[in-house]
């Protein structure tokens, strides 16, 4: 550690620390636009500028190093000369556009001016004029004259978002911040660049001259998306949200979101909302109000269970409900007599009910520890934005990035090795690096796999999980998705065991964990694939969207087709063909509530504006339908007293579980024939990002593409831009082809998730390519 003083006060700090890091463990604070706590040192701003003792004249403090017995002073004649005379650079080509910009009330530069500004310009010249871009649909970069080269948007791309999609051009008074020619800027954390301009340079386009920032209110919420739990502040303009910024806490999102997370709201106020609760006679849809809503359901709930039995009924909720919504829907239909309730919409393997309660395994924040880092099916960069960023600086301070996977895609992440193969071929792979772990432990081998040989990255990926350093193996959606899931878990589980690693899942959903613990799931019922495959009389459908939230739509539509009574609960309108009620409820600004994120962390949240229309919080109306039922014990007064039941006492990490203590099965590797791989594109994950309006025009929300192996791609005799017509079961879309790199000769990637795609089955499993 090394002492230095600042105005006075005496600090010690790191050694190699900088001063601006002393000044701010001590709370005194330097003016600065470039630097930035998450970024590293860039010192071209110059606006911090302090005199330091012996020093010949004024030095940066954001990088000028510590040094012993060293006395700085930010605030003496000398440091305030050299900083207001930064700021008179600083706005000599500024434009005067205050009243009209979108940063105007929230900008460093127009803070600053206050104190470090003159009142009149000494210069004459004309100002100079940078040209507007198009960065795309999230971005505005319609006025880049205010831009002051601070460069933290192009830092922020090289070294969190990992893509390089801001740079700088020319010099001097020439220079100017511009993305590559022809390019928008795609990154899914671009919208951190918005929170990073410290001037009106970069701008969000969705709140575009939409409010001043005097006039919004600032309520705190947290992500409903997916299992990272990001915090929020939402902020609201006449009871209508206007924009959503990140809440800064270092265990959780530290002070990022990903645009997923920023830009969602917008579907909050769109045209799709269901406002009104609306009952189907006679094959037309009625608006009502709630009472004679809530009856009639009641009544034809009632009417099934007596005439078919209550194992006619089920209900499905999708992972994105709160931990309330999902407790009071399984006491319900338990209630009525069913055990027949599931929130794993994606889900195909079942066998590990009962045995695990899936989880990270580790805090959130312990990510920056690992040196050794084995991840099986993901699609990292998409499905965990933040988590994938953690990951990325992680590797920057030396760890190692194992894949197993069935596409190559760019992480942006270096990767130590990886192995791409078809999601068939997972359980063997597996079976090889846990040969080649007992084979350098000098231990017995599994039974199971006696005769695997394993391939070179194998053993690599094998000594690399046998380091004695901090590791960890995380299993992605598509593992939890994958027909073989206990058994990957079972092989994950035995290379924990014998290398020392954490064993965690990159659970999917912002309350996958949180069903677990509200117990929605059934415990002798049927689980949610059996719903469809085994069809009911009646489904209650809360938050879920089968066409496109299930593990095989196919069959879900069927089943809901023949259905004698659906109930839908959703904030939006939707399944008006099958559905024969729907309840307007609230999206998660609406209402109060928790979500438990993928490391066991509880955060609830308050509504942050009235509900729409008739709309009515989840747990609310569920709590009138199980008095409307009879049900006992279900006179809840709050959200928070339905938490407290379900959480109960004690730290619930304690009540989460990943060791299932099953046995390794032998690897059955598929027979010949394509097989499908399907992601869920990011901006399709749930019904609030579906329907936001700016996220749906990226690159990200494109209509999917079948993407082939090259040899795939050759043998079909296709061209750049041909299209394709895919078949599995008895569906089939029409989809335009492209070589996906580095996949597998049997493998066909198609996105699940999408209306272009719900007429196909199962996320995995045989498909034929035909050239349309």
């Amino acid at each position: 550690m090394v002492e230095i003083e600042i105005d006075g006060k005496k600090v010690e700090v790191q050694e190699g620390s900088m001063v601006m890091d002393a000044a701010n463990k001590l709370g005194t604070y330097i003016p600065h636009f470039c630097y930035h706590k998450k970024l590293s040192i860039a010192a071209n701003c110059r606006m911090c500028l302090v005199e330091v003792e012996k020093a010949p004249k004024p030095l940066p403090a954001c990088a000028t190093p510590v040094t012993s017995g060293m006395i700085v002073r930010t605030g003496s004649d000398k440091a305030v000369k050299a900083q207001k005379g930064v700021m008179e650079f600083l706005l000599i080509n500024h434009p005067l556009d205050c009243p009209i910009c979108d940063q105007g009330g929230e900008c460093q530069l127009q803070d600053l001016a206050v104190g470090y500004g003159a009142s009149a310009s000494r210069y004459q010249e004309e100002k100079r004029v940078v040209f507007h871009k198009n960065a795309g649909p999230l971005i505005s970069m319609e006025e880049m004259t205010r831009c002051i080269h601070c460069t933290r948007c192009v830092r922020f791309g090289q070294e969190i978002a990992g893509v390089m999609e801001l740079g700088m051009l020319n010099r001097g008074e020439h220079a100017e911040i511009t993305a590559f020619v022809g390019k928008t800027i795609n990154s899914e954390l671009s919208g951190n660049m918005i929170d990073l301009c410290p001037v009106g340079a970069l701008t969000s386009k969705p709140f575009r001259y939409s409010a001043r920032t005097w006039e919004l209110s600032r309520r705190k919420s947290v992500s409903p998306h997916d299992s990272l739990g990001a915090n929020l502040v939402v902020q609201v303009k006449n009871n209508r949200v206007m924009r959503v910024l990140p809440f800064e806490n270092e265990a959780v999102n530290e002070c990022w979101l990903s645009d997923k997370d920023r830009f969602s709201y917008e579907s909050l106020n769109g045209g799709d909302r269901l406002t009104k609760p609306m009952i189907k006679q006679d094959g037309q849809w009625q608006e009502t109000d709630w009472q004679t809503a809530l009856e009639y359901v009641a009544h034809g709930l009632k009417n099934i269970r007596h005439e078919h039995g209550a194992d006619a009924i089920a209900a499905l909720a999708a992972p994105h409900s709160t931990l309330e919504e999902l407790s009071l829907l399984q006491k319900l239909v338990r209630g009525i007599g069913s055990d027949n309730v599931d929130f794993r919409l994606r889900q195909s393997d079942f066998s590990l009910d009962g045995k695990i309660t899936p989880w990270l395994g580790m805090p959130i924040a312990e990510f920056a520890q690992l040196k050794q880092i084995f991840v099986v099916g993901s699609f990292l960069r998409k499905d965990h934005p933040l988590l994938a960023s953690r990951v990325r600086q992680a590797v920057k301070l030396g760890a190692k990035l194992d894949i197993l996977h069935a596409t190559d895609d760019d992480l942006l992440i270096p990767v130590s090795h990886k192995i791409i193969q078809a999601p068939s071929d997972w359980a063997a792979t597996l079976g090889e690096i846990i040969v080649a772990v007992a084979q350098l432990k000098n231990i017995a081998v599994p039974a199971v796999f006696f005769g695997l040989t394993p391939s070179t990255e194998a053993k690599n990926i094998a000594s690399g999980l046998l380091l004695d350093v901090p590791k960890a193996i995380f299993l992605g959606n598509a593992a939890s998705q994958h027909p073989q899931a206990s058994q990957l878990h079972a092989s994950i589980e035995w290379l924990s065991e014998n290398t020392g690693s954490k064993f965690g899942y990159l659970t999917e959903a912002a309350n996958t964990v949180g069903g677990y613990l509200a117990n929605a799931m059934p415990v002798t019922g049927a689980h949610a694939a059996q719903f469809f495959t085994a069809p009911r009389k009646a489904y209650l459908l809360l938050n879920a969207e089968p066409a496109v939230d299930c593990a095989n739509p196919q069959v879900a539509n069927a089943a809901l087709g023949q259905a004698e009574m659906v109930i839908v609960m959703s904030a939006f309108k939707h399944a008006l063909d099958y559905a024969d009620v729907l309840l307007p409820i609230a999206p998660f600004t609406e209402t109060s509530g928790s979500y438990v994120n993928c490391e066991g962390r509880v955060q609830s949240f308050n509504g942050t504006v009235k509900p729409l229309g008739e709309t009515r919080p989840g747990w609310k109306v569920l709590r009138v339908l199980g008095n409307l039922l009879d049900i006992p014990d279900f006179n809840y007064e709050s959200s928070e007293v339905i938490r407290d039941e379900v959480i109960g006492v004690g730290i619930v990490s304690d009540r989460l579980n990943n060791n299932a203590r099953t046995e390794l099965n032998a690897p059955v590797r598929e027979s010949a024939g394509l097989q499908r791989v399907a992601d869920v594109p990011i901006y399709f994950t749930d019904p609030i990002v579906r329907r936001a309006a700016s996220l749906q025009a990226t690159a990200d929300a494109k209509v999917p593409v079948a993407y082939l192996s090259a040899a795939l791609f050759t043998q079909l005799g296709l061209q750049e831009g041909a299209r394709v017509i895919v078949r599995q079961g008895a569906g089939s879309a029409l989809l335009k082809a492209e070589i996906g790199a580095g996949q597998p000769e049997s493998v066909v990637r198609v996105a699940a998730g999408h209306p272009a795609t719900a007429a196909l089955g199962a996320m995995f499993g045989s498909v034929v390519v035909e050239r349309a």
